[in-house]
C-alpha cells in the first residue's frame, strides 16, 4: 500500500516546481503588461499595436501550456503535443477559409 501511494505522490510531484510556477506568473504578468503599456500610451499605430496584442496573446498561451497545463509532462507527452498541433492547424484552416471566403466572395459584390 504504501508503494502505490509513494507512486501517486511523485506522479503529482513532477507537475511542476515553485520555481517553474513563478517564472511562468511573471512571464504572464510581463506578457500582458506590455501591450497594456501600448495601448494606454498610444505608443503604435493602430495595425502596430494589434500586431503586437495577437502575438503577446500566442506567447501567453504557450507559456500558460508549458508553465501550468504541463503539456510537454507526463506518458503521452508526444501525443498531447501531436493533438495540441492537430488541434491549431485545423483552426487556423476554418479561420482562415472563411476570411479568405469572406473577402474574395464574388456574389457579394
Amino acid at each position: 500500500m504504501s508503494q502505490s501511494h509513494s507512486n501517486v505522490h511523485n506522479k503529482h510531484e513532477s507537475h511542476g516546481s515553485l520555481k517553474s510556477y513563478t517564472i511562468g506568473f511573471v512571464l504572464s504578468i510581463f506578457l500582458t503588461i506590455i501591450p497594456l503599456v501600448v495601448v494606454m500610451n498610444h505608443m503604435m499605430g493602430k495595425t502596430g499595436t494589434l500586431v503586437l496584442i495577437l502575438i503577446m496573446a500566442i506567447l501567453q498561451f504557450v507559456v500558460q501550456l508549458f508553465f501550468f497545463m504541463h503539456i510537454r509532462e507526463g506518458e503521452n507527452s508526444r501525443w498531447n503535443v501531436m493533438a495540441l498541433l492537430l488541434g491549431l492547424v485545423i483552426l487556423i484552416t476554418v479561420v482562415g477559409g472563411s476570411i479568405w471566403i469572406m473577402t474574395y466572395n464574388q456574389v457579394a459584390h
